[in-house]
């Protein structure tokens, strides 16, 4: 493993995205089912939370088994939907619903669907470190999403979605990051803060 501590945010993203995609597609798939099975047990939730999971891309953990055993547990799905190149918004996400193309090679519900904030969002990265620091894709997207959930005085629990490999001993922070309040990959529910269920 290469040291961590001196590599800048776009070189650790580099790294474990190559990690990420040398897993097979049935290596992710055994994996994603872990991460699914392992959360409902972990996560504990009112019935209708509403929870904001999100449609896999590129090598990413497959979060629909994830989805549906959270839906069995009755909470009210929402999946991200980019409007422009700056804004997220949150459209709530039935079984069996259509989904349209939404920005940035992501599906999801079509202007229809009500928009919904969040109480638990599932928080795709490239990166993660264990004192619960990520690092996304480098647009942006979830940092502006959250600013503007936290500007509506909503504190959403933050739970990363990764594999194992994508972790470092170290990410390297800056001030305006927020940190994950728990990562879960197929290892299980690893929780950084207080906050353990909704």
């Amino acid at each position: 493993m290469s040291n961590a501590a001196s590599l800048t945010k776009a070189q650790l993203r580099l790294e474990r995205l190559a990690l990420r995609d040398a897993l097979s597609v049935e290596e992710r798939s055994e994996k994603s089912a872990a991460m699914a099975e392992k959360a409902v047990a972990a996560l504990s939730f009112s019935a209708g939370t509403v929870i904001s999971g999100f449609m896999p891309i590129r090598s990413e953990a497959d979060t629909r088994p994830l989805m549906e055993a959270l839906r069995d547990k009755r909470a009210t799905l929402c999946l991200p939907v980019m409007l422009d190149r700056e804004t997220i918004v949150f459209r709530e996400f039935f079984r069996d619903a259509e989904l349209v193309k939404t920005g940035f090679g992501t599906k999801g519900p079509d202007e229809n669907a009500s928009v919904l904030d969040p109480d638990i969002l599932l928080v795709p990265l490239s990166v993660f470190d264990g004192r619960g620091q990520r690092i996304g894709y480098g647009a942006g997207h979830y940092d502006r999403a959250i600013a503007r959930l936290h500007a509506k005085g909503l504190e959403p629990l933050l739970i990363g979605i990764a594999f194992d490999c994508q972790e470092v001993p170290s990410v390297p922070a800056e001030a305006h990051d927020v940190a994950l309040d728990a990562i879960l990959t197929e290892s299980g529910m690893r929780h950084f803060t207080g906050r353990a269920g909704a």
